[in-house]
């Protein structure tokens, strides 16, 4: 009891200064001063949905990449697999799985994707194009593991491998996430908090940056044909810090409130507070609203909307369908859809 109790102080006093110092601080914004933005991206409906909000929920796989410390909290092995519309017809996918062997420790494993798609490559001499084509993708895949080290305290840590990719270049990078909950005795409040993407930098490399140059053009009759090596600029991740605050407002036998905020400082953009909400009606029915990016200026992102259903079967599984919309203003709208197992 007493180190649950000096838990509870130490994080919520630790996550109120957080929200403080991020809902006010100024400072310097380092917008495009980051590789593989694509880890910016938010993954799943149901998080989506709630704004973001989703560093103190964690109850399904993708606490996997807002707070890999939930995952301990979760009662069944689960799959769940994401599919999003992103921006400019672009596709976005994400998969995660987390097993539960025991009460104390969870495994989970998760795949990232964003394809950019391809274009024919045309060049002034074939403007109609070469006959080649080219493309762009990112992904991410991580290992994390969690444990649970009292009934109401868990953490967690991830390991992944990040690449990007453009036509006959790439970039590598790993990272490590972190991450720790702690749910509370009143209403069910959870208390969370995560660093992501601490990693080394990515540089671009590939057949491309192979040029013939002539190191003296002045000069006449020396070697013009000498081959070299274009160096391309190395640059950091983008490393995010969530802290997170979730409670059940509402809870009776029919329905069941939650309401959520997380505040994420991003190393390449201005400090942000992600507020949203869920009402789950007989653990079956799930409506969410939430609103992403507050506090930031020039902001394309607002208002989310989503609604979930959950279906049980003998034997203790279950089926889950969730569906999300976002606005992102000149952007148009995103949608999101995921289908889940929980076994």
């Amino acid at each position: 009891m007493l180190r649950n109790y000096l838990f509870s102080r130490v994080l919520f006093h630790f996550v109120l200064v957080s929200l403080i110092y991020t809902g006010h601080a100024v400072s310097q914004t380092k917008v495009g001063t980051t590789a593989a933005t694509f880890l910016g991206i938010s993954v799943g409906p149901r998080a989506t949905a709630m704004g973001g909000a989703f560093a103190a929920v964690g109850e399904d796989p993708t606490a996997l990449y807002y707070n890999p410390g939930a995952i301990a909290q979760n009662n069944l092995s689960q799959l769940t697999v994401v599919h999003t519309n992103w921006l400019l017809d672009t596709q976005f996918n994400w998969v995660g799985f987390v097993l539960k062997p025991d009460g104390a420790n969870a495994f989970g494993l998760s795949y990232t994707q964003l394809n950019y798609g391809e274009e024919e490559i045309t060049t002034v001499i074939n403007p109609e194009g070469t006959g080649e084509r080219w493309s762009a993708s990112d992904l991410a895949v991580g290992l994390t593991y969690s444990r649970s080290l009292t009934d109401r305290f868990s953490l967690g840590g991830t390991i992944k491998y990040i690449q990007q990719k453009i036509f006959n270049e790439s970039s590598n990078a790993f990272a490590v996430d972190v991450g720790l909950l702690f749910v509370t005795g009143l209403n069910n409040m959870r208390l969370g908090m995560s660093i992501s993407n601490f990693g080394t930098d990515m540089r671009l490399e590939g057949r491309d940056l192979i040029q013939r140059i002539d190191l003296d053009p002045d000069r006449l009759g020396n070697n013009d044909k000498i081959v070299g090596y274009l160096k391309t600029d190395s640059w950091p991740l983008p490393l995010f810090f969530r802290v997170g605050l979730a409670m059940d407002v509402v809870r009776t036998p029919f329905a069941v409130m939650t309401l959520a905020v997380d505040a994420l400082r991003p190393s390449d953009n201005d400090e942000i507070l992600n507020v949203g909400g869920e009402v789950a009606l007989q653990n079956a029915l799930f409506l969410r609203a939430g609103y992403k990016s507050l506090f930031r200026k020039e902001s394309e992102e607002g208002l989310t909307m989503g609604a979930g259903i959950r279906f049980l079967q003998p034997g203790g599984a279950q089926w889950t369908f969730d569906y999300t919309f976002a606005d992102f203003g000149m952007l148009d709208k995103v949608q999101m859809f995921s289908l889940g197992l929980g076994f």
